[in-house]
């Protein structure tokens, strides 16, 4: 197939570490894409997704936001987040946002794993660290711009999911070079953020994914009130996480549409601008 896999290094001490994708036969400079990762991290899936990018033509990169000075943190190792995971899908997803239910859960774990489980996913969903994420960001938009010999002087646009989607419109709004990000069922910045966004933003929403998609609409009146450019997609009978096809959430049909869409999208904002 060609395809040139590595991890690599970045920041002014190299205290970052993401894992990067590009065509092995493709020697010119390549325009960047930024794959933001979900709440599981750099997993195969988002290695699946940056590896589809570099595919399409890109030099793509996935930061581990959940690395320092090139290694996970204890709590967020990738067994660490695997464990929760598979803990998570054993029970009713209605439980997940049960705060009570989802501790009688725990509770009824053996004594080691019940310490692990609640440990990690106090890291994964105790808030997410958006201010420390986002540096970690704008390092690696920074890195591919000005030093990775692949990319330099190229445009960068950003894409991501959940967690990620939510950081890819961040992002959009803490770099003003930026020439687009899409967004993957993500929360929306706030009133305050968007009025910095100088790029065109692409989302795509699951329609029974409530807690987000019905505030999009609300977030497209705010982004054209600001003359800022918002197009997004709503997928009818679709869910969450739709475009990942290691959960049983995956929308095979939406997620065909929506991969050429913003395919489409970035061959607009990072090859014919």
């Amino acid at each position: 197939m060609g395809l040139e896999t590595k991890c690599v290094r970045y920041g002014k001490n190299e205290e970052y570490i993401g894992y990067m994708a590009k065509m092995d036969r493709a020697k010119a400079n390549l325009p960047a894409v930024i794959v933001i990762q979900e709440i599981w991290g750099v997993d195969a899936h988002i290695q699946d997704i940056t590896e589809r990018f570099a595919e399409a033509g890109y030099l793509a990169f996935a930061p581990d936001l959940y690395a320092e000075n090139g290694n996970r943190i204890e709590d967020l190792k990738e067994e660490r987040i695997v464990e929760v995971r598979d803990f998570l899908d054993s029970l009713p997803h209605t439980v997940w946002n049960n705060p009570e239910e989802r501790e009688q859960a725990i509770r009824e774990l053996e004594l080691g794993k019940q310490n692990r489980v609640t440990k990690t996913f106090e890291k994964m969903f105790g808030g997410i660290q958006s201010s420390v994420y986002v540096e970690n960001l704008l390092a690696a938009t920074s890195f591919l711009r000005e030093e990775c010999e692949a990319s330099k002087g190229q445009g960068i646009a950003s894409i991501g999911f959940c967690m990620g989607g939510a950081l890819s419109a961040l992002l959009a709004c803490r770099d003003p070079q930026l020439k687009g990000a899409a967004i993957f069922y993500g929360v929306a910045p706030s009133d305050e953020e968007l009025k910095n966004i100088n790029s065109p933003l692409y989302g795509f929403y699951g329609d029974l994914d409530k807690r987000i998609s019905d505030n999009i609409p609300a977030f497209a009146d705010k982004m054209d009130s600001h003359g800022k450019i918002f197009k997004y997609e709503m997928y009818k009978d679709t869910h969450h996480a739709f475009f990942n096809d290691t959960r049983a959430s995956y929308n095979v049909s939406a997620a065909r549409d929506a991969y050429q869409k913003v395919l489409q999208f970035f061959n607009q904002v990072l090859v014919k601008e």
